[in-house]
């Protein structure tokens, strides 16, 4: 925790406060916030995760790391989204539901609309149960027995890992790279987390 100012932490009781919150320090603080949330079981009226990230969307901030506080609370980072950020298709499916309901504010439909001009609204990644190993690059692993082997025995965590770095190239000669570079550390037995 020493790493973490106290000055930068938030707490919010609901999401009107963290609205109000927002709505007077979205364009200002740049270096976003840590907000804390009490796990349910902790008797303190607490803001969730997910109201606190549909309010963060509406005004076009985002979620980001997350730390454990103390034994009835973690911290969750907030900031403005920055202008070439790849969106998640939860947050994009999220960010159409606040549409529909007449929620986001013009600096949240700025992002929106800035995603949709330069391609990374069609983009967005998938979510890490939803998210598959691209099959050619399974194919280029199983022609290597003991990278394929040992990419077997990874955990979910690094499975997807893999295929967000594979998903998210913005270019096909970035893609082909990072392919082969994770080829390469499956062969040497090296884990991404």
């Amino acid at each position: 925790m020493a790493l973490i100012k106290e000055t930068v932490i938030q707490s919010f009781s609901s999401p009107k406060e963290w609205n109000t919150w927002l709505s007077d320090n979205f364009d200002s603080n740049h270096d976003g916030v840590w907000l804390r949330i009490y796990k349910k079981n902790s008797g303190v009226k607490t803001i969730t995760y997910d109201e606190a990230l549909e309010e963060a969307l509406c005004f076009g901030w985002i979620d980001s790391l997350k730390k454990t506080y103390d034994e009835s609370s973690w911290i969750q980072k907030f900031t403005p989204r920055r202008s070439k950020s790849i969106w998640s298709k939860r947050n994009r499916e999220k960010v159409e539901k606040l549409i529909k309901e007449k929620r986001l504010k013009p600096s949240g439909l700025k992002e929106v609309e800035a995603a949709k001009k330069d391609g990374r609204w069609e983009k967005a990644y998938d979510s890490q149960s939803n998210m598959e190993i691209p099959k050619d690059f399974l194919v280029q692993l199983k022609k290597n027995k003991k990278a394929h082997e040992f990419f077997k025995s990874l955990n979910k965590s690094n499975h997807y890992a893999i295929a967000w770095r594979l998903q998210t190239a913005k270019k096909p000669e970035t893609r082909e790279k990072r392919m082969n570079q994770l080829l390469e550390m499956m062969e040497n037995k090296q884990k991404l987390h």
